[in-house]
């Protein structure tokens, strides 16, 4: 029987306003480089935008690791085995999931979105496509570590972190999410995470700045909630989208650029920006096979096997908790 309701995690002050948002704003805007870290982007109206920028011709990681998932089903089968809770972290829409969990036959589902209405919306229509399997929606911040339902405390643990979504966050962080994910998860875990591979500049840049523009909409998205969650009056005419790949850090950045000198107003503190000046608002590393192993490594996962697509543009790895060592 599946339970669609979910457990609200949130922590909101009695306006309603997401706390961890107000003071990772207000502290990204006060650096010298401002940022606002990545996962902001994704309220329900960016959440959406989101999965308008999976379609666009530019746009290709969905497409190849969509691939991998429908093309390799029996090696997850295998690899996996049946029985487990699917965990997904940061699971929007849930395009990709049913691809996973119609060939290893798992036990529960668990979504867990910072995005309330849009995971319940998703988790439902999940339901409806596997009306045997229990879901358990859980809206949370998964950077921080989340208490899962009871109902699948005893249960085997995938956790599942598609889209390459780990490379949006610099080394530390992301260490510190993997973590994060060991400790919700527990031991005798598994985790099924994608990583975009690196490859020409002009291809990653294209998919971060599509022609028709919905990734500049996604982007300036952040300001308009900005201004409407947290008091704000920043000019969002006087922003461009901006999106380039650095060599050296191995990454795409997004920013946005005050076109002229601007002043502003969030939550009662003046801010200002200078023509040219940038709000950092999204970082996308792209990996090979040995950073991508040092990074699974240092938070506490194990790479066993590694899938790509056909024109070995993306990966997907499954990695297990690694056990406590006390030396090498």
């Amino acid at each position: 029987m599946s339970n669609s309701k979910g457990l609200k995690l949130v922590d909101r002050d009695d306006d309603g306003v997401d706390r961890a948002f107000r003071e990772d704003v207000l502290k990204g805007l006060s650096q010298q480089q401002k940022a606002v870290p990545a996962r902001w982007l994704y309220d329900d109206a960016g959440s959406q935008l989101f999965e308008d920028i999976t379609q666009i011709p530019e746009y290709y990681p969905t497409r190849a690791e969509t691939e991998i998932l429908t093309d390799r089903g029996a090696e997850f089968a295998e690899a996996i085995g049946s029985g487990r809770a699917v965990v997904e972290f940061g699971s929007g829409s849930s395009v990709k999931t049913p691809l996973l969990l119609q060939c290893i036959d798992p036990a529960a589902y668990v979504p867990l979105d910072i995005s309330g209405d849009f995971l319940r919306a998703s988790a439902a229509e999940l339901s409806a496509k596997f009306p045997g399997l229990p879901v358990f929606p859980v809206e949370a911040d998964f950077m921080r570590r989340v208490e899962l339902p009871g109902d699948v405390e005893d249960m085997p643990k995938l956790g599942f972190f598609p889209g390459s979504t780990i490379g949006n966050m610099v080394p530390s962080t992301a260490v510190d999410l993997l973590r994060t994910m060991r400790q919700t998860l527990g031991a005798g875990s598994q985790l099924l995470i994608g990583m975009d591979l690196i490859k020409d500049p002009d291809i990653l840049e294209a998919a971060y700045d599509d022609a028709a523009g919905v990734t500049a909409e996604f982007n300036l998205n952040l300001v308009r909630r900005i201004n409407r969650e947290l008091e704000g009056n920043i000019p969002v005419e006087q922003l461009r989208h901006v999106a380039r790949w650095d060599d050296d850090y191995a990454r795409v950045e997004m920013h946005l650029e005050a076109q002229d000198s601007v002043t502003f107003a969030v939550a009662g503190r003046d801010y200002e920006m200078k023509a040219g000046e940038t709000i950092h608002t999204e970082n996308s590393h792209k990996f090979d096979r040995r950073s991508s192993n040092t990074l699974l490594l240092a938070g506490g996962w194990t790479p066993v096997m590694r899938w790509t697509d056909s024109k070995g543009r993306f990966s997907l790895i499954l990695a297990e908790a690694s056990i406590a060592r006390s030396a090498p």
